[in-house]
This record gives structure tokens, sequence and C-alpha cells, in this order.
């Protein structure tokens, strides 16, 4: 696409005063880059995901507050993470985070252990207990 051709249309970006930078051909015919404010398929595909993570985020806190998953599976959707990746923050098996999630579980870890992922989600032990007291 040409310089001149970059898309500049409405997107989250704008509203948030940044730029993307895309590359695409100037006058001669060279590589360059250009700032560009959003291009409409990409900001629909983007709000899409961001509402499919929101959406996670209220049913992983819903069902907390029903006693029927620990916090941990709530801050792990808040910090947009998986199973696999809070495994490696935290140092465990991916089976024994799953574990974690089961709410009598996570009611017999050590210290230890809640700081541990106190730490990982830069939270409080006391806010990892009651995410009511998570400022989100």
């Amino acid at each position: 696409m040409k310089k001149d051709e970059v898309p500049q249309d409405t997107s989250n970006l704008e509203t948030a005063k940044l730029k993307e930078l895309c590359y695409a051909l100037d006058d001669d015919g060279n590589y360059t880059t250009v700032n560009s404010s959003g291009w409409d398929p990409k900001t629909i595909a983007l709000n899409q995901a961001i509402e499919e993570i929101n959406a996670r985020i209220a049913d992983a806190k819903r069902r907390v507050l029903k006693n029927k998953t620990s916090p941990i599976e709530y801050y792990m959707e808040f910090h947009k993470m998986d199973v696999s990746i809070l495994a490696s923050y935290v140092g465990m098996w991916s089976w024994r985070v799953k574990r974690h999630f089961k709410p009598t579980i996570f009611k017999k870890l050590s210290n230890k252990k809640l700081q541990k992922y106190a730490d990982t989600f830069d939270v409080s032990v006391e806010q990892l207990k009651d995410i009511t007291k998570h400022g989100n």
C-alpha cells in the first residue's frame, strides 16, 4: 500500500492519543513508516477480543462470588493469563494451579503459596483472598 493509502479510521488508538506504526511505499517505491490512527476491520476484531476477555473476567468473578472457583482463576483472567503462563510465573505445575482453583483447596493453601500468587498478580494476600477488595 502506498503512503497516502494508509488507513486513518477512528479506533481505540485514536481516543488514547496513540498511533500504530505501519509500513508503506513512498513516492519512490521505497518502504517507509507511516502512523495510522486505525483500520476499521482491525478495530472490530480488537473490540470483539476485548469484549470476550471482559466476559471471561465477569464470569470468573461471578463464579468466585458463588464459591464455584477460587480467586486465583479470577486474577488469572483479569491479568489475561492462561494456566500454563500462570504456572510458569508461580513456579508450579499446571495441574497444581488448576487444583488451586477449587475453593476448598484454595482455603488450605499456605501463606507462602498465597504470597507467590499475590506477588504474581501484584496484589496483597488480603486482596487475593477477597476479590471485592480488588480495585479494578
